[in-house]
């Protein structure tokens, strides 16, 4: 069989997932290699995210039996581990099935037998770090793949540097043109508030955000809130004793026309969450979410903190009082509105699936690589 090229159709392997934040940059590498017609296939758990979302995109989905273990009990350890030769014997047979030209690992514990066994045997391997502190899976990853494609600079410091790629986090091409689409300048003197916590809400903000109404009242703002599927009637029934204008709703179906709309964002910094805030190019104070991994949430806020993009207020210093108090510090300034919003607009890699697809064919040995790789010391 002829060598393949960066110009022949392909066959991708994505492996990983468990949470959304895996997941779905994932998806939108998968849409890049759709578009130019090569096959992707997802490599996954049965008890993750993928198992729910890939068949409904219509995209091949292969199960490995595999179990998360760090942050469990001794024996769910074990029998993680027991199982793992059960796993690596399953990858040989979905290599040798799939027959992948590349193979890319999205992160979650799903990426770690199936690309582990494909670098050994010789495939041309990689992985996606969305975050500023890599999780296990992808340090341990990381000196056995050819390319290593970061969201945030500063996970660098976790991996060889000869392998790095400065690529953002891939953001799905529907969400992302829409994004695009909807933008427009933050509107000087705008009071415009979105608050949001991820598909499920948060609690934490929920309540912090009814507490913080009395403060607000005589601000001007009008608010546009997604809580999940509690506290909805609590948190709009705060907002209207306080008589603020707000719209409350378990979930906002259009996040594009939500963006265009806000001049400030109170959310999360899981690095999905992130990558469409810098596409939208809005200021954001982020309440990272205290329990994720290795606290990588606070480091992503913090990250744009330091580039005076956002502002970050980690719950354990969270009170009704100071959020108010930082909203609306943030709204009566424009200036430092449109600061904060220009620092955004220099983190967005809206490119990033493309550019990425571009840099991963030049494994094959074909024309075509982005360049685009810095070394991190």
């Amino acid at each position: 069989m002829a060598k393949k090229t960066a110009k022949d159709k392909l066959v991708v392997a994505i492996a990983g997932g468990g949470t959304g934040g895996h997941l779905y940059p994932g998806l939108a590498l998968a849409e890049a290699f759709l578009e130019q017609g090569d096959q992707v296939h997802f490599v996954g758990a049965r008890a993750g995210i993928e198992a729910r979302v890939i068949p409904r995109e219509g995209l091949p989905l292969h199960f490995i039996p595999v179990r998360g273990i760090k942050r469990m009990g001794p024996l769910t350890r074990v029998l993680g581990l027991m199982i793992l030769p059960a796993a690596f014997i399953k990858c040989i047979y979905l290599l040798l099935k799939i027959r992948p030209d590349l193979v890319v690992g999205v992160g979650g514990y799903a990426s770690g037998p199936f690309v582990m066994t494909a670098a050994l045997f010789g495939y041309r391997t990689a992985i996606l770090e969305q975050n500023t502190i890599p999780g296990v899976t992808n340090r341990m990853l990381g000196k056995s793949v050819k390319k290593i494609y970061l969201s945030f600079d500063e996970a660098g410091k976790h991996f060889p540097s000869h392998k790095l790629v400065s690529a953002g986090n891939p953001v799905r091409r529907g969400i992302r043109d829409s994004i695009i689409e909807a933008q427009t300048t933050p509107r000087e003197g705008g009071r415009n508030l979105l608050v949001f916590g991820g598909s499920q809400g948060a609690h934490t903000i929920n309540v912090t955000m009814a507490a913080a109404a009395p403060h607000l009242a005589d601000a001007g703002v009008t608010i546009r809130h997604q809580t999940g599927p509690k506290d909805t009637e609590e948190v709009r029934e705060a907002y209207a004793k306080a008589g603020i204008e707000a719209e409350v709703s378990e979930y906002i179906y259009d996040m594009a026309t939500a963006y265009r709309w806000a001049d400030i964002i109170v959310c999360r910094a899981g690095a999905t969450t992130i990558a469409e805030l810098t596409i939208a190019e809005r200021p954001a104070i982020l309440i990272p979410f205290p329990y994720a991994t290795d606290n990588h949430q606070e480091e992503n806020a913090r990250s744009l903190e330091r580039d005076g993009a956002g502002i970050c207020i980690a719950e354990r210093d969270l009170t009704p009082e100071g959020l108010a108090e930082q909203i609306v510090a943030v709204l009566s300034a424009p200036d430092t509105m449109a600061r904060m919003g220009e620092q955004m607009r220099s983190r967005a890699r809206p490119r990033a699936a493309e550019e990425i697809r571009e840099n991963l064919k030049g494994l094959l040995g074909g024309a075509g690589a982005v360049q685009q790789e810095k070394a991190h010391g």
